[in-house]
């Protein structure tokens, strides 16, 4: 498959695929091989054709699956120092092979350009990417509690974005989650709401931008039907046409073809 898509999204495990004729990868590493392998069948990719895994930060969603897609399947990983010793403390031995990145510092890797930039979150070094190839750009940003200014500017010109929209805040106030919970989440260190994804996308959005996925979206404290709705309006507003979709926990999501 020549394009990128979704394989999981969300507090349970966060996975996706890019790939071009030369290169293919997958982002994060937050579900089983086994799970990872079925669903990418789905798009047609073999799970031997995965040539490395670029990790956005060590929460366990993005990288519980690291010992079996990396050590068993003999897959690099790409990620900062910060992260990179992160893993290390985490899985023990064996490790996967590590690959360091400096953040904010671009990299080649087959065909691909990679730009690894900051967002606020409340890990250690916590980076979202921007991917080109072949004059197709593709911002994938989620897992941060703030939009600063760099995050604006790297997400500027984007063919297609995977976007957080994790929450509706009064779904958060209103859940059983404890009080911790909502503190963090709500905070500059956790996660966008539906409504900063609106501010974020009117700042970024263009007449270009073809696709928007919507990720990272709480199964408890969001709707998915009112994240869409929120956000297909604030396009339609712009007067663009760009798609709108979710990327989902439990499947694969919609496939861009390039």
């Amino acid at each position: 498959m020549k394009g990128f898509c979704p394989l999981a999204s969300g507090s349970k495990g966060n996975v996706i695929f890019f790939g071009t004729e030369q290169t293919r990868l997958l982002i994060d590493a937050g579900i089983s091989a086994k799970v990872a392998s079925e669903r990418l069948k789905k798009i047609g990719v073999p799970l031997e054709d995965i040539e490395a895994i670029l990790i956005t930060h060590e929460h366990s969603d993005h990288i519980r699956g690291l010992t079996s897609l990396a050590i068993q399947h003999q897959i690099p990983v790409f990620a900062n120092k910060d992260t990179a010793q992160a893993i290390i403390e985490t899985l023990g031995k064996p490790l996967p092979k590590l690959k360091i990145f400096s953040t904010g510092e671009i990299f080649e890797f087959g065909d691909l350009e990679i730009h690894p930039f900051s967002v606020q979150h409340d890990t250690l070094d916590p980076v979202a990417f921007t991917i080109k190839s072949e004059g197709m750009k593709v911002g994938f940003c989620t897992d941060l509690g703030f939009v600063t200014t760099s995050v604006q500017n790297h997400l500027q010109a984007c063919d297609y974005l995977y976007i957080e929209a994790n929450h509706e805040p009064s779904l958060v106030h209103a859940s059983r989650r404890p009080m911790t919970y909502k503190q963090r989440v709500l905070s500059h260190q956790g996660h966008l709401s539906n409504q900063q994804c609106v501010d974020l996308l009117t700042q970024v959005a263009h007449q270009g931008l073809r696709h928007i996925h919507l990720a990272h979206l709480s199964q408890e404290c969001n709707n998915p039907y009112l994240a869409l709705q929120k956000v297909r309006d604030r396009i339609a507003h712009l007067g663009y046409s760009t798609k709108v979709s979710i990327a989902y926990q439990n499947q694969v999501s919609h496939q861009i073809f390039f």
